[in-house]
């Protein structure tokens, strides 16, 4: 088994014995800048009492009604409690339900959050890579299949292309999922941080269809990006109840079950949309910045800028060199050519170092 290095690790070696201005932006990393809300932080620091009980795989009850009452409110779809599961943030469950489920072929897109890849890699299976160009506005579709996916995953709103599918185009994905039989897990952990229309989720496809039962068809959601909490681990997988029966069982053996604290500060956070609302507008005003001082069509949501360049590698380098703003290279999140000559921006900052940092970008792309 071979992994490939994570984006990441590729960029420190990139960087690596160079030497920056004093001043630093990093716009790398898909990690919120803004404080966790008091409330969550008291629910967590009220709840640590609970540290000496053994938390069950399958959450508490709590827990679980909070998620249902978000996709409620926010899809008005009524889950019945064995069709939804909390599990640890999606990076948990997107690399380890392919080792539940055990394809022998995975479709996935490409760029992409590169758990995808290494999922797929542990458990041997084929691949096929979804690409996302700007000449299929940077969204997949079920035309680029090759027949004999047993699970395909999509991602929507989109990281690191910030392209959202939808809803005729998630109808489609759940219409092929029936015909030709293979899982889909849609992978929204964006679909709070958006702007003028809120993405759906493809739950609200499966009704649309007649798919009652979510047949064949899964959703995953966090509260890292929606909450500004990736530290709480919180997330579920929604859907086909009998896939969810046996991955319930399988993940008792995995081990895990989430802390009894987080659970009950993740509650009220799942609960609670106010404070969403907050970080929503200073997402929004991050990219009415952008919009203004490097000309950046605002996307429908995510905090990421997908940013054409001549060269991703040499326009990383210099300007992290030249301005000490740090992006990711296209390149680094794709494969066979996909995704270079772009770089990842993400505006995860309050709104004045968003804009030098941003002011630090024109500056440089105005001297090439």
């Amino acid at each position: 088994m071979r992994f490939e290095k994570y984006p990441f690790q590729k960029l420190n070696e990139l960087l690596n014995n160079t030497t920056p201005p004093k001043k630093q932006y990093i716009l790398t990393i898909g990690e919120p800048q803004f404080e966790t809300p008091q409330f969550i932080q008291e629910a967590l620091c009220d709840n640590s009492k609970f540290l000496n009980k053994y938390p069950a795989t399958a959450g508490i009850a709590e827990l679980r009604e909070s998620m249902i009452g978000f996709v409620k409110r926010r899809y008005d779809i009524t889950l019945a409690f064995d069709e939804i599961l909390p599990v640890n943030g999606t990076r948990e469950v997107l690399f380890n339900f392919p080792s539940f489920l055990q394809p022998k072929k995975i479709a996935h897109p490409n760029p992409f959050y590169q758990i995808y890849e290494g999922a797929a890699i542990a458990v041997g299976a084929k691949i096929n890579r979804m690409a996302l160009l700007k000449e299929n506005n940077f969204i997949n579709t079920p035309s680029q299949l090759d027949g004999d996916e047993d699970l395909v995953i999509i991602n929507t709103p989109n990281n690191p292309c910030a392209s959202v599918i939808g809803i005729d185009g998630l109808c489609e994905w759940v219409e092929a999922a029936l015909r030709d039989n293979f899982v889909i897990l849609s992978d929204e952990c964006y679909s709070e941080l958006y702007f003028d229309n809120k993405p759906p989720s493809i739950l609200e496809a499966c009704k649309i269809v007649g798919n009652n039962s979510f047949k064949n068809v899964l959703a995953i959601n966090s509260i890292s990006k929606r909450s500004s909490a990736p530290s709480l681990r919180s997330g579920y997988i929604a859907g086909d109840k009998e896939i969810l029966k046996d991955y319930l069982l399988y993940r008792t053996y995995v081990g895990c079950a989430s802390p009894l604290p987080l659970q009950k500060a993740s509650a009220l956070a799942w609960s609670e949309d106010t404070h969403v609302e907050v970080f929503r507008r200073q997402y929004t005003n991050n990219f009415k910045l952008a919009e203004e001082i490097l000309g950046i069509k605002r996307p429908d949501a995510t905090f990421y800028i997908w940013m054409e360049v001549d060269d991703d590698i040499d326009f990383t380098k210099s300007l992290w060199t030249q301005k000490g703003v740090k992006v990711m290279p296209g390149s680094f999140m794709g494969r066979d050519g996909i995704g270079q000559g772009y770089v990842r921006i993400a505006l995860v900052y309050d709104e004045v170092n968003t804009k030098e940092a941003l002011n630090k970008i024109k500056e440089f792309k105005e001297s090439r």
